[in-house]
């Protein structure tokens, strides 16, 4: 797999993909500066073709997640500035179905690196389920043998501890002497 896009690291594409909605999106002025159109011109086309943008393919952010999301911003006001309307999320297929209506080569070309970034993310996340599921797997299977080893332990702790002492009785005994004589009287 190429690791760059045109001189942009697959990385970079990367970063600019955001979990919105909990989808994996990219914001238009992302998409459009990856595309070499600017972000009116991606807005324009996606109006123009909007029955192409389906829901699970594009969106708008509400007034909230556009708070949100442009309150994150920590640069200077001169790049707010440029965030006066909502924007719109792509999702993967929203990214490429832009690249299919916009008529700019980098577009055609941006798109297959984007889809690419997308994948690659998903693949990263399903390792982490596998591995979340198998951790839970193991956590389990040592709980339950945690259980059994409690128990065993506790049946054997009553074995490991010394015999109790032999209650001593009250009083005095009688021991009778010892004859000198063996068994059958006879001396020794």
């Amino acid at each position: 797999m190429d690791k760059k896009a045109i001189g942009i690291p697959i990385e970079r594409i990367e970063k600019s993909i955001m979990l919105i909605r909990g989808h994996k999106v990219m914001i238009d002025r992302d998409l459009a500066k990856l595309y070499g159109v600017e972000t009116r011109v991606l807005k324009q086309a996606v109006r123009r073709n909007i029955k192409r943008f389906p829901a699970d393919f594009m969106f708008e952010l509400t007034k909230e997640e556009f708070e949100d999301w442009r309150s994150q911003f920590v640069t200077s006001n001169s790049d707010k500035m440029g965030l006066r309307y909502k924007p719109m999320a792509f999702t993967e297929h929203g990214a490429l179905m832009a690249a299919n209506i916009l008529k700019s080569k980098m577009a055609v070309s941006m798109s297959i690196y984007v889809v690419r970034a997308f994948i690659r993310m998903r693949e990263e996340l399903t390792s982490r389920r596998d591995l979340e599921e198998r951790l839970d797997q193991i956590e389990k299977i040592l709980l339950v043998h945690d259980t059994e080893l409690t128990e065993l332990f506790e049946k054997i702790r009553p074995l490991l501890l010394p015999p109790p002492e032999k209650p001593r009785k009250i009083g005095f005994e009688v021991k009778e002497p010892k004859s000198r004589y063996g068994k059958k009287g006879k001396k020794r």
